[in-house]
């Protein structure tokens, strides 16, 4: 996806924050927009910039529904609505076709791109002491609370 990114409007390239994407898949479409709220409170206290927000509508039959933050049902969405103005567009039509393809049918999905505000200042930092990023990574929760379930129940089986 990087290769279709551009700067957010008004903000010098040297300023961006890591930008990072998730898909969010909500088996039986049952999106209703619970974690709006949590995303709007990052948004507020400056954690996170919203770049792109797309929803994903995908049939029992495998039609596809597409819909950007501006087109989303107010009820969906909520005042994260009140944000549209700032998103930079990042994503393709080749990007979300490529995403739509791993959500199952009868699935709704939310494919999210931000930047971490958070960071701006020391990635700034870094790259005016002429640093330059090499390689990063992120662990899934999921893996890290199975890694910590099974640990605990290895212990447990050595009490025993």
């Amino acid at each position: 996806m990087t290769d279709q990114m551009t700067a957010p409007v008004n903000q010098p390239l040297d300023e961006l924050g890591p930008v990072d994407w998730i898909v969010v898949e909500f088996p039986g479409s049952r999106f209703r927009g619970e974690i709006i709220p949590t995303l709007e409170q990052l948004v507020r206290s400056g954690t996170i910039r919203v770049l792109d927000l797309v929803l994903i509508r995908k049939g029992e039959d495998g039609s596809l529904d597409f819909s950007e933050l501006s087109e989303v049902d107010e009820s969906e969405l909520g005042v994260l609505r009140a944000y549209e103005t700032e998103l930079a567009w990042l994503l393709s039509e080749d990007d979300v076709a490529a995403v739509a393809e791993v959500i199952e049918p009868g699935s709704t999905a939310a494919l999210l791109v931000w930047e971490n505000a958070w960071a701006a200042p020391f990635a700034s930092a870094l790259r005016h002491a002429g640093g330059h990023l090499v390689d990063s990574g992120r662990i899934p929760v999921q893996a890290l609370i199975q890694a910590i379930e099974e640990e605990e129940a290895e212990d447990a089986g050595e009490g025993e």
